[in-house]
């Protein structure tokens, strides 16, 4: 496995100098200000991922004003508590994509962050969760919240602002490169040595989980 200098020189060799690599790199919001982030906003960007998986982003970004209205701005209340008559409208509401078990997902979700309340809610659990085990945040994500356990986690994490990596295909090739797995990581001990090779380049370079995953997928 390379230094993270030596990546970082491959990826600013493609993108037109290390000043422009860098200036195309975003970086995670703070633990505070995720703590910050109302409930409602994490089950909306949790939904939105949720549907995107699959279909055309543009198509589900069109319609999102039509999702805010059909899920009552995402109140966590109202969402966890949704009856049959409530399910049968949503199922008919052509405002929004009328997909029957992505819908219930918003129910089951509300659930899940509204358990995270005991703990803070999901601003401070999420934020506040240590970037040297985000695969335990993915964890977390997969064992209780609904469809939550692939890229559509990993994805709500990053829009969200969360310090994230994302196993997209470009990351995947790179980690391949550097023999850090040998295809895309799905077990237990894959995802411990993704973990292990970013807390690595993390102590190497004193950049975030977000920075490190966007240089990877530039560098291919």
């Amino acid at each position: 496995m390379r230094h993270f200098d030596d990546i970082h020189a491959i990826a600013a060799e493609r993108h037109g100098g290390a000043d422009a690599l860098n200036g195309k790199l975003s970086r995670p919001e703070s633990a505070a200000a995720l703590a910050r982030l109302p409930e409602d906003r994490w089950l909306s960007i949790i939904t939105k991922c949720i549907f995107q998986a699959g279909f055309n982003w543009k198509v589900i970004e069109n319609k999102w004003d039509g999702f805010e209205a059909a899920f009552d701005g995402f109140d966590l209340g109202k969402c966890a508590f949704m009856d049959d008559d409530k399910l049968d409208a949503l199922l008919a509401d052509r405002a929004i994509v009328r997909n029957g078990p992505k819908i219930m997902t918003v129910r089951d979700n509300a659930v899940f962050l509204l358990e995270l309340r005991d703990q803070g809610g999901p601003g401070v659990v999420f934020g506040g969760w240590p970037s040297s085990d985000y695969i335990g945040l993915l964890a977390l994500l997969k064992a209780r919240g609904a469809r939550l356990g692939g890229m559509s986690g990993q994805y709500a994490m990053r829009f969200a602002g969360r310090d994230s990596f994302i196993l997209s295909r470009d990351v995947t090739a790179r980690l391949i490169a550097e023999g850090v797995i040998d295809k895309p990581a799905t077990s237990k001990r894959a995802m411990q040595s993704v973990q292990a090779a970013f807390n690595t380049w993390m102590d190497q370079s004193g950049r975030s989980l977000t920075e490190i995953s966007r240089v990877l997928a530039m560098s291919v």
